[in-house]
């Protein structure tokens, strides 16, 4: 029986079916029914372990009726902290974080890693050689800076993200599309030069984005998370023979 995975992030939920250590079909939402869109996930096959993260802390009612959809179910949020601490990492990581370190830990074995995950906000995390967690840090995501311009200068027009971004902007437009893109660009370059001896891993869904921008070698892994969740949810059938 296979294995189902489910991340719920800020605007959209992510999941994926596994068979041992192999990702299968993924799936992905962005709407205001995930619950109804995981059960409609369980319906034709009810999953053995269902592991869900989620940046929010899940209710008591939805843990149930998450529970009635597998024959087990690992809920990973901010009311169930210890998985974190099984892992080494602190317990104010989020689990998106948490899953992205777990999975590059596994890819990069030995080696040190810096984690930037592009999206509503941009997290880097640093790892040791030995898969120690040596922090990192969180700002603004792309979208949500161009928002931020628009919302508290009024005289700023609401700007997309563009498909080719100039050294420096001769219009208000290109202005704010330079000072966001090429912002966060040096942002990136900043962190890769403390840490020059790192694997840099991008992930997140402006990952490819940023990463054609980098002269630097770069692992662009767009299911870092979903493999991060693989890795906890084979660590806790090992562990409780499920």
């Amino acid at each position: 029986m296979a294995n189902l995975l489910v991340e719920i992030g800020n605007t959209a939920l992510k999941a994926a079916r596994t068979e041992e250590n192999v990702l299968g079909k993924t799936y992905r939402y962005q709407g205001e029914k995930m619950m109804e869109f995981i059960v409609s996930l369980t319906a034709r096959e009810t999953p053995e372990v269902m592991t869900v993260s989620a940046v929010r802390v899940l209710s008591e009612e939805e843990i149930a009726l998450l529970e009635g959809c597998c024959a087990h179910l690992l809920v990973l949020d901010a009311a169930h902290p210890e998985t974190l601490a099984s892992y080494g990492l602190p317990d104010y990581l989020s689990y998106d974080r948490a899953a992205a370190i777990i999975a590059a830990r596994y890819l990069f074995k030995g080696k040190g890693c810096s984690v930037f995950d592009f999206g509503n906000t941009i997290t880097i995390d640093f790892i040791a050689p030995d898969g120690s967690y040596q922090g990192g840090s969180i700002s603004p995501g792309c979208r949500t800076r161009f928002k931020a311009l628009n919302r508290y200068a009024k005289s700023l027009p609401l700007v997309n993200t563009p498909e080719e971004v100039r050294p420096a902007g001769d219009s208000l437009k290109s202005d704010m599309e330079t000072g966001v893109i090429v912002g966060i660009k040096f942002e990136i370059e900043g962190y890769m030069a403390r840490n020059p001896e790192n694997v840099v891993v991008f992930t997140g869904g402006d990952a490819i984005y940023f990463a054609k921008m980098m002269k630097n070698s770069i692992f662009a892994v767009c299911n870092l998370v979903l493999m991060g969740l693989l890795q906890i949810t084979n660590e806790y059938v090992r562990k409780s023979g499920k």
